[in-house]
């Protein structure tokens, strides 16, 4: 990415993020054509920009989007609530995430362990007021985007510890590492806080590790690759 295309590439970020957080739902690639004053095939480069940077999950075939952290365009196993206004989130770190950018009183609907029984979880100003509930990260944050996708199905809320690793004996998942729901929240809101700024840029993976040591995550389990750009 040359130096002049950063502004725009944040920019473009800012506004789908603003979009999301106001309407419910993603903006077209013409209604961001219209916001930033530029074309249609200059969005599309845009996006495709952000998405080599891990910036944005777009459709498989076209350049739209479909996720951009911590919101997401399709249904997930994770909704949160705000009133009459809702998004999609996929997974409870972005669930927290939309807490944290949103702020007020909201309540986050999932599924223990993403099976039968419903959970809800409420939220003020970032914070959850129920604080008896655990977090599963399945893998390594260095492995996320091996497979998005995949990364964020599971990480999902339980009751117990016990519980996380009867569910990985029983789905014969590996056991990654547990969180309390509070600590997790404090990660959400240094990780997405900022995240609708116009002059956004991508964490790198120092920037990510000091975060995830700011929230007294430092074991080997949190170490990213420095070599790369952008996390």
């Amino acid at each position: 990415m040359t130096q002049d295309l950063k502004p725009f590439d944040s920019l473009l970020h800012h506004h789908v993020i603003v979009t999301f957080m106001n309407e419910g739902h993603a903006p077209t690639n013409e209604q961001l054509a219209q916001k930033l004053t530029a074309s249609v095939d200059d969005v599309e480069r845009g996006l495709l920009r952000l998405q080599a940077s891990h910036g944005v999950v777009l459709h498989p075939g076209r350049p739209e989007v479909w996720v951009m952290h911590p919101f997401s365009t399709s249904p997930t196993h994770t909704w949160v609530q705000a009133g009459k206004t809702g998004w999609w989130a996929p997974c409870m770190w972005c669930a927290l995430g939309i807490a944290a950018l949103v702020k007020g009183r909201l309540t986050v609907h999932a599924r223990l362990g993403g099976e039968a029984e419903p959970v809800q979880v409420n939220v003020v100003d970032g914070v959850p007021t129920e604080t008896n509930l655990f977090v599963h990260f399945p893998e390594p944050p260095r492995k996320a985007w091996d497979n998005v996708h995949y990364f964020c199905s599971r990480l999902l809320p339980f009751r117990s510890p016990d519980d996380i690793t009867e569910w990985t004996k029983r789905h014969q998942l590996p056991r990654g590492e547990i969180m309390p729901i509070a600590q997790l929240a404090e990660l959400a809101t240094r990780w997405y806080s900022h995240h609708a700024g116009p002059d956004w840029e991508k964490w790198t993976p120092s920037q990510a590790m000091e975060i995830f040591r700011a929230t007294g995550l430092s074991s080997d389990f949190w170490q990213l690759d420095t070599s790369t750009e952008r996390y």
